[in-house]
């Protein structure tokens, strides 16, 4: 069994089969639309209280992630990258000019 497979587990014996930000109630086949979100985004960060964790569905959580990435700017896997620094527009005032009568 792996580690996500065990805080799981945990988790649906702790809280109620139920989305923490939509209300939907899960049983059956679809509890495996229930996952685990970390609220602190340490995912090596379990205590046995379940304190770190809420059960999303998997259409909150990922909305919880891209609201999380939104709010950073950029991806976290996104390199940094020097801003750009070539204007194309700078010889247009010039360009312009010569074009009148």
């Amino acid at each position: 069994m792996s580690i996500e497979d065990a805080y799981r587990e945990q988790a649906l014996k702790l809280y109620p089969w139920i989305c923490g930000r939509c209300g939907r109630e899960f049983s059956g086949v679809r509890l495996k639309e229930l996952t685990v979100h970390h609220r602190d985004h340490n995912h090596g960060n379990n205590p046995p209280d379940g304190s770190n964790w809420e059960l999303l569905c998997i259409y909150c959580h990922e909305n919880e992630h891209a609201r999380r990435i939104d709010s950073e700017g950029r991806s976290p896997t996104e390199k940094e990258v020097a801003p750009a620094t070539h204007n194309p527009f700078a010889a247009l005032a010039g360009m312009l000019k010569k074009d009148k009568p």
